[in-house]
């Protein structure tokens, strides 16, 4: 049922995974072409869709491809309360069971061993799990992270309830001791995190991610580039999938030496650093790359990352998107040319982004890369595309779609990170 539920093509052989997908990345397309059309744009080009829908590019890796899991802890199918693993079941159903991941085909092995040594830790503990805040308990979640140059981050989520500072302390000697001279010793761990959180999900500026062993960063290296990653910073989770993804939007990005490459959304930097400046032909070509990201520590990482490998020709801006990026471009009175890279999550970019990105003159060419095209994004898609809108504040002259290329980031899932081109 995990598995059915986390990786629901995992039966299928992979080409036949490639092929689904490429029918339901299809069916997207077919949804905005329509939706162009009822906005009175003639879109339909060869083969009814609004513009050309290239194969789906695979991934390098398809088992345990993922550089980053998230594991839950609730009661699982025998009662046990403190079983580490992932959900199956709905609230709606009040069906919930956590079920542990030894079996999903795209976790690595090395995930599941923390997982499971973090399950033997609070077993023995005499502190409850924290499945209801309001019920009580200290034990939540564990994120774990892993790179290809063998590091592995643990990041554990910790409810503090009505505990003083010294049982805190006391439970997070008893982790470190656990982690670095006990059975959890096997995990090899190069960086152990605690976060105190009295919420669902807590950023570090909210609650601290305190530091019990290690070091305070994880190394990543893309395209030949070293990339530094601390423990709440976003990262592409298939590493090797990212790879082709970044040579491919480069290419698509087709600069010259006057262009100015703005990412919004740039996480640690990975897409400024590894695809333009990933060789040597491509710090010539850019003049300018920018970036906006809400996460600090992943503007710490990103800066960080660019003065590493020796890359001086960019700027990172923290904030909000839809707070930085009007104001930076309402004074872009540069006449260099700007092309715009977009990756936001499945909630997709906030109106006041898609208004600025509109309504600005310089940016000819526009690369939306979405997890999630058939949410949120559609709307900017729409809004990127539609005739000028005065009660949207929508300007500027529209964009039109000119291309569609799918990469499978996420094997065995029903995933899809499709990049679609647009210009004016």
């Amino acid at each position: 049922r995990l598995a059915n539920a986390v990786t629901p093509l995992w039966r299928l052989p992979y080409q036949e995974q490639l092929q689904v997908k490429y029918e339901s990345q299809r069916k997207i397309l077919q949804t905005l072409t329509s939706c162009l059309e009822e906005l009175g744009i003639d879109a339909q080009k060869a083969g009814g869709l609004c513009c050309p829908l290239q194969p789906v590019v695979p991934s390098p890796i398809i088992n345990g491809y993922r550089n980053k899991s998230t594991f839950s802890v609730n009661r699982g199918p025998d009662g046990n309360p403190k079983t580490v693993g992932l959900y199956v079941g709905t609230g709606r159903g009040r069906n919930i069971v956590c079920v542990k991941a030894n079996h999903v085909e795209n976790i690595p092995s090395k995930h599941k061993q923390v997982a499971q040594c973090y399950e033997e830790f609070i077993s023995c503990s005499p502190l409850d799990s924290c499945i209801l805040f309001h019920e009580g308990g200290h034990w939540r979640e564990l994120v774990v992270r892993t790179s290809s140059c063998g590091h592995t981050m643990a990041i554990i989520t910790f409810h503090p309830q009505q505990l003083g500072q010294e049982a805190l302390a006391t439970q997070k000697a008893l982790l470190r001791e656990f982690f670095t001279r006990g059975p959890g010793a096997v995990c090899a761990l190069t960086s152990l995190y605690f976060q105190e959180s009295t919420m669902t999900r807590c950023s570090h500026e909210q609650s601290p991610y305190q530091l019990l062993h290690g070091a305070p960063h994880i190394f990543e290296e893309l395209l030949g580039l070293k990339f530094r990653i601390s423990p709440d910073a976003f990262f592409q989770v298939n590493t090797a999938g990212a790879e082709v993804l970044y040579q491919a939007v480069g290419e698509l990005c087709q600069a010259t030496e006057d262009t100015v490459l703005l990412d919004i959304c740039c996480g640690t930097g990975e897409f400024l650093s590894s695809q333009s400046f990933a060789f040597q032909s491509w710090s010539s070509l850019l003049s300018k790359v920018i970036g906006v990201e809400v996460v600090e520590k992943a503007i710490e990482d990103a800066e960080w990352n660019a003065e590493f490998n020796g890359i001086s020709n960019c700027e990172f801006h923290s904030g909000k998107a839809e707070a930085v990026l009007p104001q930076l471009l309402a004074s872009w009175e540069d006449a260099r040319p700007l092309v715009a890279v977009v990756n936001p999550s499945r909630a997709g970019l906030h109106s006041r982004v898609v208004r600025a990105i509109r309504n600005c003159r310089s940016i000819r060419s526009l690369l939306y890369i979405s997890c999630k095209p058939e949410g949120e994004a559609m709307r900017n898609f729409l809004e990127l595309c539609c005739p000028p809108d005065p009660r949207k504040k929508l300007a500027g002259e529209p964009f039109a779609p000119v291309l569609a290329i799918p990469f499978d980031m996420f094997p065995h899932t029903v995933h899809c990170e499709l990049v679609l081109l647009f210009t004016r």
